[in-house]
C-alpha cells in the first residue's frame, strides 16, 4: 500500500547491510553468510494480522492448514476481508479450527476494522509506537504480534521484538552468551544497529533457520 516500504527498498537494504556490518563484527559475519537481506512482505494488512493470530502457540503446519480451510471457506478467488469474516458464524471459524479463544480474537479484529476502530487504511502512516498503541486494541493482538506486523506488513526497518523467542535464541547462540539474553539486554546489545534493527534481527532469524515466535503466551 503506496511507497516500497524499507525492508524491500534496494538502497535502504545497502545501507543497512554497510551499517551492520561496520558496526558489528558478529552481523559482518552473518551478512557474509546469508547475503543481502529478503525480508517477507505482506501488504493485505487485514489477511496478515488474522494470519498472525491465526499462527499463535500452534505449529507452522497446523497453521498453515487452518489458513488454507478459511481460504477456502471465504471462497477461492475471493479476497479476506473483515465482511467476509463476519459473514462467518462461531461455529464456521471453529469448524475450520480456530479455538473458541481464537474464533473471538479475529472477530473482534474483523469487528474494529469494520467499524474503523482501527484504521487500517491509515496505519501506515502512523510511526511504530502509535502503530502498535492501534493494534493491540484487539482482543488477542499483544506487542510481539504488533512488532510482526510492523516488520513484515508496514517494512519498519528499525523494530527491536525482544520478546521473540527466535531471535533471542540466535543472540544466545550467535553471540556467545551463557543464557538467552533478557530485553535489557538485547536493548543494550542492539543500540549500534539503529536505524536498521529490523534487518538485524532477519540476519539473526536466519542464523538459525527459524520463524518469528512470541516467547510469551498470546494474550487471553
Amino acid at each position: 500500500m503506496g511507497d516500497v516500504p524499507a525492508t524491500r527498498d534496494p538502497a535502504r537494504q545497502a545501507a543497512a547491510v554497510a551499517h551492520l556490518g561496520a558496526a558489528d563484527p558478529v552481523l559482518g559475519r552473518l551478512i557474509a553468510a546469508v547475503g543481502p537481506p529478503a525480508l517477507r512482505h505482506e501488504p493485505n494488512y487485514f489477511a496478515a494480522l488474522v494470519s498472525a493470530i491465526v499462527g499463535q502457540q500452534i505449529s507452522v503446519s497446523a497453521a498453515s492448514a487452518i489458513r488454507a480451510r478459511l481460504a477456502a471457506r471465504i471462497g477461492a478467488d475471493a479476497p479476506l476481508t473483515p465482511a467476509a469474516l463476519l459473514a462467518l458464524t462461531p461455529d464456521d471459524l471453529r469448524a475450520i479450527g480456530l479455538s473458541r479463544a481464537k474464533e473471538r480474537y479475529v472477530t473482534d479484529l474483523a469487528a474494529k476494522v469494520a467499524s474503523g476502530a482501527v484504521d487500517l487504511a491509515a496505519i501506515d502512516r502512523l510511526p511504530d509506537e502509535a502503530v502498535i498503541a492501534e493494534l493491540v486494541q484487539v482482543k488477542g493482538i499483544g506487542r510481539w504480534t504488533a512488532e510482526m506486523f510492523l516488520i513484515f506488513s508496514l517494512g519498519r526497518p528499525d523494530v527491536l521484538p525482544v520478546d521473540d523467542l527466535g531471535f533471542r535464541a540466535a543472540v544466545h547462540r550467535q553471540y556467545g552468551l551463557a543464557e538467552r539474553p533478557k530485553a535489557a539486554e538485547l536493548r543494550a546489545l542492539a543500540e549500534p544497529w539503529r536505524p536498521y534493527r529490523s534487518f538485524a534481527t532477519w540476519y539473526l532469524w536466519r542464523s538459525g533457520a527459524v520463524e518469528p515466535q512470541v516467547a510469551v503466551p498470546a494474550p487471553a
